[in-house]
């Protein structure tokens, strides 16, 4: 395998037969993205712990990178609401230039996953898990989001749920009723507009017609961004803004910076890397296939995983170095990019440029944006980011799927996600060999006739299932069975439905045949599939097998009932 090979970016075939109608369907579609990217940007950003403008050119730089050197045709790049609770807590813990370390260090890691071809690893993280972090995630956004939205007076919030309950409970009676005015109008804004505008609403109704089909395809971000930051402009509210928290943004690209690097700094934040990763790759492959699953359009191909992933560790690599965040696939700019048209990646590469140019033309605008309205269009993306239905339907589903799913997500907020993904992968294996062993079952075989003159007993057993380590121990009644035959028993295990087996249920066919011998007897295996085969023959089982089958016949019994069998 050579790098050549294995890094093909998908921009490469997507363009072969492009045209101009699917140029102006990307330019289209990467128009409208940018637009709704810039008030997520700067919102992840300042709930992160950052400034606006690292949320910007996080979307700009790694939007672009994502983009030109992505596995998808459609995937937007940039900052994620996910990433919020991580991203504050390795500001909090370790500060900011720890963080452009952690994030750079992850983008090498995520590369290596995409280069050794192990994007697929990700899809063995169980569904359980990801919607119990998912909605954990959610669930802390919203709390992180309070203070904002209630225009409370408080310096910094902690980064741990029950010193923010704890916090905003302080604080819950000093609420600033125009900020908390705004956030109330933003949030319900955020629910009604789309329903403003569906077929047979009362809008439409009133008033067809283009401009007010134009007027809905405007993305609901956007107008609550607009109509509220003008609204307590005119009125001149006493609320917090950008401007006032944060001083101006600047309207320049940011410089190349090499964050101050050590080894020793880089074996602490072995943690934070791993969970930036980790997360990164989750949320991109995730956001990749619900492209897959949403395009109808047959100029759009399943995704590459590991492609994706090489791009994404591209794009984290580089961000640090302008003083951005971790980037990650976007699954609303994704789905938004989808519906608005696009067909290629050039659609994210005018997202990105589109953002540029706002961002370098009109960023003294958003100085004036009031912090309780980003804070509820945070709220918005925590609500539609929770699978909450998903609670309601755990009675539809078993204990271990219920354990899996509740216990991630009240690790996720009590402590954090990474102790929610590492417990909930080992209590993932756990139950999984539990439930493996549980099918595993031995069922006797009924003896057949004895034929005339037979003197020998016989015990037979089928096998069912897979004999592994979780498994082995449902051997030992058939052991002791053996022990308690009279000498010269023969046993038979048919083991036609015995699919799979391990060195430890090897172990205990040893056994049997340990315990055969010992009663003068032969042990006999018939319908042996291939992959028990293998290991036997390998291991020289099988030899011993024969071996004791060719005793057994150097010096016969009277009759030998298992004559008609084939060792072995």
């Amino acid at each position: 395998m050579s790098l050549s090979t294995s890094f093909r970016p998908r921009i490469v075939e997507a363009l072969r037969g492009y045209h101009r109608g699917r140029a102006m369907a990307d330019v289209g579609a990467g128009l409208t993205v940018g637009i709704v990217a810039l008030p997520l940007a700067m919102a992840f950003a300042i709930a992160s712990g950052l400034k606006p403008e690292a949320g910007l050119w996080t979307a700009i730089i790694g939007g672009f990178l994502v983009a030109l050197l992505g596995g998808t045709n459609v995937q937007i790049g940039g900052p994620a609401g996910a990433f919020i609770v991580i991203v504050y807590g390795i500001v909090e813990r370790y500060g900011v230039a720890n963080l452009l370390i952690s994030t750079a260090c992850a983008g090498v890691l995520l590369f290596l996953l995409g280069l050794f071809r192990l994007g697929n690893l990700v899809r063995f993280v169980p569904v359980s898990i990801v919607i119990g972090f998912t909605n954990g995630i959610a669930v802390l956004i919203a709390l992180s989001q309070v203070k904002d939205w209630l225009g409370l007076d408080i310096a910094k919030m902690p980064g741990n749920f029950f010193s923010q309950v704890q916090v905003l409970g302080q604080h819950i009676g000093n609420v600033n009723l125009h900020a908390l005015g705004l956030g109330v109008l933003c949030l319900g804004g955020l629910f009604l507009w789309p329903r403003l505008f569906l077929r047979g609403s009362p809008v439409l109704r009133i008033a067809e017609g283009h401009t007010v089909r134009s007027f809905a395809r405007v993305p609901a971000p956007v107008v609550a961004l607009v109509s509220l930051t003008l609204l307590a402009s005119l009125l001149n509210f006493p609320v917090e803004t950008i401007g006032s928290r944060f001083g101006s943004i600047p309207q320049q690209v940011p410089p190349f910076a090499l964050p101050e690097f050590s080894w020793e700094s880089v074996r602490l934040l072995v943690t934070p890397t791993l969970t930036i990763a980790l997360l990164g790759a989750i949320e991109s492959l995730l956001c990749a296939r619900v492209a897959d699953q949403l395009a109808t359009d047959p100029h759009v191909r399943k995704h590459d995983p590991n492609q994706e992933l090489m791009a994404q560790g591209v794009a984290n690599f580089v961000v640090p170095f302008f003083g951005g965040m971790p980037v990650t696939g976007t699954i609303a700019r994704t789905v938004t990019n989808l519906r608005a048209g696009a067909t290629t990646p050039v659609a994210g590469m005018v997202h990105a440029a589109a953002l540029a140019l706002i961002v370098l033309v009109a960023a003294p605008l958003a100085l004036h944006i009031p912090l309780s309205v980003l804070a509820g269009i945070l709220l918005y993306v925590a609500w539609n980011m929770g699978e909450w239905h998903e609670f309601l339907r755990l009675r539809h589903f078993s204990n271990h799927y219920r354990l899996l799913m509740l216990g991630t997500f009240f690790l996720t907020v009590v402590f954090d996600l990474t102790v929610a993904v590492e417990v909930g992968l080992v209590l993932a294996c756990v139950l999984f060999v539990r439930r493996m062993s549980a099918l595993f079952r031995t069922d006797p075989i009924p003896p057949e006739a004895p034929l005339q003159g037979a003197a020998a007993p016989r015990l037979a057993w089928r096998l069912h299932g897979a004999l592994f380590f979780g498994a082995a121990a449902k051997l030992d009644p058939l052991v002791q069975a053996i022990e308690a035959a009279p000498p010269g028993v023969n046993v038979t295990l048919d083991l036609r439905d015995l699919f799979a087996l391990d060195t430890t249920g090897l172990e205990g066919l040893e056994q049997i045949l340990k315990a055969t011998n010992q009663r003068s007897g032969v042990l006999c295996l018939s319908n042996v599939q291939e992959q028990p085969r293998s290991l036997m023959e390998r291991s020289g089982f099988s030899e011993r097998l024969a071996a004791q089958a060719a005793g057994a016949a150097a010096s016969p019994p009277a009759h030998n009932p298992s004559s008609a069998e084939t060792p072995g």
